[in-house]
């Protein structure tokens, strides 16, 4: 947790516990302050977060970061999990993929220069290959899960996102 400069790698960011059954395999640190604001420890980001509360659920919400998370189950959408990032591991495929015939809602975030979208259309395919059924849900521009929110949507209006996705 020490950097090669001898600093602490997380100074000044929240820091959450990534797993992958029931151990803790990695760190994800989110900036508060002006550093690049996601950090990982370099190996596995475990799988899907807070799996083992989603997993029984035959519709998931999947976000990129863990303040979409947040937000999404704050307000009551507890059929929400996050890959740590638009690239999800084999492992967290699996994941998705372990109950038959699932739903998945890819709620990226909808960057001015296409990233979050692009990666969302090429998850899409990946999860389609491996049995799941695909909606992109499309946020305003510029938004995230969480910013959506903090500009005043509500859980009724994030249901018509979910409503008007598109299927794959």
């Amino acid at each position: 947790m020490i950097n090669h400069h001898g600093r602490d790698a997380f100074c000044r960011r929240v820091v959450f516990p990534c797993r992958q059954h029931g151990q803790i395999a990695n760190l994800y640190g989110r900036s508060i302050g002006a550093a690049f604001p996601h950090r990982l420890l370099p190996r596995s980001k475990g799988g899907l977060f807070a799996w083992e509360s989603v997993r029984s659920f035959p519709t998931v919400i999947l976000v990129e970061g863990l303040f979409d998370l947040a937000v999404l189950w704050q307000a009551g959408f507890r059929n929400t999990t996050c890959a740590i990032g638009t690239q999800l591991t084999p492992a967290q495929v699996a994941q998705l993929a372990e109950q038959p015939g699932r739903s998945v809602y890819i709620a990226f975030d909808q960057d001015d220069n296409q990233a979050g979208q692009k990666a969302a259309h090429q998850l899409a395919h990946r999860l389609q290959s491996a049995g799941i059924h695909v909606h992109i849900v499309r946020l305003p521009g510029g938004l995230d899960p969480n910013s959506y929110f903090v500009a005043g949507a509500s859980a009724a209006d994030f249901t018509a996102r979910l409503r008007e996705a598109d299927r794959l």
